[in-house]
């Protein structure tokens, strides 16, 4: 993330600005009951479709590339006569990732539904035999922080 930040000057001084893709990688997960982010990541590439690195963008999500799919096609919703300033080669290689999908299931039980809201999907994972996603080495995040963020869930509202 830091690597790829472009200086620029802000109000005078010299700024590490966020690129991006990056904002849209980050904001995109953010799809709690009292906050949904989407309309930031519409936003985003409403205002810079063209300048994305899209390749970048698509890496980024690495597996969970259809959180970005699923953005995209709400972009489309929400704004249809901008949905073509998305290139057609991401959709077409998301939209296929999919198609593919239609024919396997994975054995695994796994909730990944606790990626994207620290409560919603408690009941899957506590009661319904899902393993947490958030458990994944990947996610950086271990039991002691998910009991943290699950403690806070009531003060925060």
């Amino acid at each position: 993330m830091v690597e790829r930040a472009r200086l620029e000057e802000v109000l005078g001084l010299s700024c590490a600005l966020c690129a991006p893709e990056e904002i849209i990688w980050m904001k995109a997960y953010i799809m709690e009951r009292e906050r949904f982010d989407g309309a930031d990541v519409a936003h985003l590439i409403q205002s810079c479709a063209e300048r994305l690195d899209w390749l970048h963008l698509v890496r980024r999500f690495e597996s969970y590339w259809r959180v970005l799919l699923a953005h995209l096609v709400l972009f489309g919703f929400v704004y249809p006569s901008e949905r073509n300033r998305i290139p057609s080669s991401v959709m077409s290689d998301l939209l296929q990732r999919a198609q593919e999908e239609l024919s396997s299931t994975p054995d695994d039980r796994v909730c990944r539904g606790t990626l994207l809201s620290r409560a919603q999907y408690l009941s899957d994972v506590q009661e319904r035999g899902y393993r947490d996603a958030r458990l994944h080495a990947r996610s950086h995040i271990n039991a002691a922080d998910i009991a943290h963020w699950t403690a806070a869930i009531g003060r925060a509202e």
